[in-house]
């Protein structure tokens, strides 16, 4: 019998759990009852977890509860968690992973505590010295992975090589069937600008890229992130942070413009009207909740942060993110990748 796809969740991190993430939960099952290949241990408290469960009419067989008596709260600092989070539902949720019981952890908790846990118990990868934190990022032809997004202020050359190896495996993982397209960010797309440690990390990517690995593209300016001609974005985590917020900020601003201006008089209410669904489809382009989920890349075990502010439906595609990593063997891929760079050292 195959092993099914087993996800942990931490069913009591961010805002409005655990109503959102059994909510969550619910509407994946539902979205995925034809397939019978995947269980979901939630870790949390049992009595709200169920009072919520109640709700719905969930499958016993796709589900299990794991009893935790305390949570990680958002205000917590990394030290102080270390010593206090082990009963708690966000460390047994990745416990879960070591002990062989779930194969990716999702928690829409505190992503700095998460993050120093996440590499503790699950330690790096002998291959890689800095994980990486990965966001999907919409583009013209599909999708990008970006990365890294904040979870290293200070990279080299090495780091960034990892990050294209890692970002690349994860594309694989999630689009089998597309080829991994990598670019660097940086201020131009001459070879002569940037950085040294950009320069270095160019003539590296110049030297793996290959049709079994990934094909470099080489550098990429942030206006041409969302161009589609690359889908694997490699930058540090202090320019991947700006940008991400910067392209949130833009898309927010850009909605509600839109709405502002569709609103304000009678006669642009009833140009709504008749252009309701094309302005329905631009909206569900923009939603950040169908992009919500960030990858820990470079640990023995993938974790998944969602954002505490999320709703359910921003939850939901965080599970579906888990399921497809799983699904596209993402480990597997990874090492795969990272093997590259042993050969590029021989």
């Amino acid at each position: 019998m195959t092993k099914k796809i087993t996800i942990a969740i931490d069913a009591m991190g961010g805002e409005n759990s655990p109503f959102k993430t059994i909510k969550a939960i619910d509407h994946f099952c539902i979205n995925n009852k034809n397939n019978k290949d995947f269980l979901i241990n939630i870790f949390g408290d049992e009595d709200k977890i169920k009072k919520e469960l109640n709700k719905y009419t969930l499958d016993e067989n796709c589900i299990k509860i794991i009893h935790t008596t305390s949570v990680v709260s958002d205000e917590e600092t990394p030290l102080t968690a270390i010593k206090n989070s082990k009963h708690t539902s966000m460390w047994n949720c990745i416990q879960s992973q070591v002990s062989g019981n779930s194969d990716i952890s999702l928690s829409a908790g505190n992503t700095g505590v998460l993050l120093v846990i996440s590499r503790m118990i699950l330690k790096m990868m002998d291959q890689v010295s800095k994980p990486a934190l990965a966001g999907l990022w919409p583009n013209k032809n599909g999708m990008n992975v970006v990365l890294d997004l904040g979870a290293n202020i200070e990279c080299d050359e090495n780091n960034l090589v990892d990050f294209a190896e890692m970002g690349s495996a994860l594309y694989k993982s999630l689009f089998p069937n597309k080829k991994p397209l990598v670019s660097l960010l940086n201020i131009g797309s001459e070879e002569i600008k940037g950085t040294e440690t950009l320069k270095k990390t160019f003539k590296k990517l110049t030297n793996l890229s290959n049709e079994n690995n990934f094909l470099f593209n080489g550098y990429i300016e942030g206006n041409k992130i969302m161009d589609g001609e690359s889908n694997v974005i490699i930058t540090d985590g202090f320019t991947g942070n700006i940008a991400l917020k910067t392209a949130e900020g833009t898309a927010k601003f850009i909605t509600d413009s839109l709405k502002e201006s569709l609103t304000e008089n009678l006669f642009s209410k009833l140009s709504l009207i008749f252009s309701y669904f094309s302005l329905k489809k631009f909206k569900k382009k923009l939603d950040p909740r169908k992009y919500n989920g960030a990858i820990f890349l470079g640990l023995n075990g993938p974790v998944v942060k969602s954002h505490g502010g999320t709703d359910y439906l921003g939850f939901y595609h965080s599970i579906d993110l888990c399921y497809k990593i799983i699904k596209g063997d993402m480990m597997m891929q990874i090492k795969e990748n990272l093997s590259h760079l042993k050969k590029d050292d021989q």
